[in-house]
């Protein structure tokens, strides 16, 4: 290790005493220089201690190797499970991914534009944070960058969308609580963070309408993404209040019933489908954890697998493509239900 440090290609070159060009070959394709060759750079490499500049070394070429990923808020779960299939495809397909979260603000989404338009990414997948987005900004990106939108749509924008059927996961959660029970009260927030949460109501006041049933729309207080205090704050002010008209709880997504249970153990108040239980809960987003709730939560899930595959597939179609699609693609994949002790 380390006669000295090395800090760019020109100077790992003189000190290693191999060509520039036959560097440049190794790290684009160490299987494209002779054995003996390799050998001699390998060994440089761990005397020198030597890394490249990834992205250095991709800025010289026509197209990069990067791909930029953007999505809202990285802490939460459904993201994270998200991009952890598209980070570990993009890796497998020798691109370099980075992660970019926008921490739900429009000034941090617009300058993570900006980053990655520095680093001239092969393409980019983008899960923008919908009503809240520069939309003119998004559009000025998407004509200059390859640009897939997941997870929340903005019309017109980027060359594909994959996401889920919004209307899926209502009408699934609102026709098994129906049928099985009283019908369900929607529990949001008053100003929700998350792009599909208006999607979701009015799928639940569509699907509501078309059973011939009354809707209860109840919007809580709480803004960010913070969803689980969220929920239990909203809950146990409603609990104490007495204050739902209905004893089914069907909430917007998996994070805010978390919460929500969370209330009603605090209160004493019994979950579940059996004659003893007070209320009935049930969600949607199929939250990795939803499972592990007390009682276990029944929601509808995202097709996890699907979505992250088909994103990363139409991506590499797309670069493959030079960038453009003849027209703009769009898909939604369904719901599944989930059934579980809540409800």
């Amino acid at each position: 290790m380390g006669d000295r440090k090395v800090k760019n290609m020109e100077e790992f070159a003189a000190v290693s005493g191999i060509s520039r060009p036959t560097i440049s070959k190794y790290f684009n394709d160490p299987e494209s220089v002779r054995t003996s060759t390799r050998e001699r750079i390998e060994a440089a490499l761990e005397r020198f201690d030597y890394r490249p500049n990834i992205y250095a070394m991709n800025q010289n070429r026509r197209m990069t190797k990067n791909i930029g990923i953007v999505v809202p808020y990285l802490a939460d779960p459904f993201f994270a499970e998200i991009v952890r299939v598209i980070e570990r495809r993009c890796i497998d397909a020798g691109f370099a991914p980075t992660l970019f979260g926008s921490h739900g603000e429009q000034e941090r989404e617009n300058d993570i534009l900006n980053s990655l338009r520095s680093l001239k990414p092969a393409g980019v997948l983008l899960a923008p944070l919908g009503r809240q987005s520069d939309k003119s900004a998004i559009e000025a990106f998407c004509k200059e960058v390859p640009t897939v939108l997941f997870d929340s749509n903005i019309e017109g924008m980027g060359e594909a969308f994959v996401g889920s059927d919004n209307y899926s996961f209502v009408s699934q959660t609102v026709e098994y609580l129906s049928r099985t029970g009283e019908p369900p009260c929607f529990f949001e927030m008053r100003y929700p963070a998350n792009p599909n949460a208006n999607k979701r109501r009015e799928a639940y006041l569509s699907m509501m309408q078309r059973l011939q049933l009354e809707p209860h729309v109840i919007r809580i207080e709480g803004q960010g993404w913070g969803f689980e205090e969220i929920g239990r704050q909203g809950g146990l002010e409603l609990l104490e209040n007495r204050a739902l008209p209905v004893n089914t709880v069907l909430c917007s997504n998996d994070r805010l019933a978390i919460g929500f249970l969370s209330a009603c153990y605090e209160l004493g108040v019994k979950v579940g489908r059996g004659e003893d239980c007070d209320l009935r809960v049930a969600s949607h987003d199929g939250h990795p954890f939803s499972r592990f709730t007390c009682p276990s939560l029944t929601t509808a899930s995202h097709d996890y697998a699907a979505v992250s595959e088909h994103v990363v597939n139409t991506l590499f179609r797309l670069i493959e493509n030079g960038g453009r699609f003849e027209q703009r693609e769009e898909i939604r994949f369904p719901a599944r239900l989930i059934m579980r002790d809540s409800a």
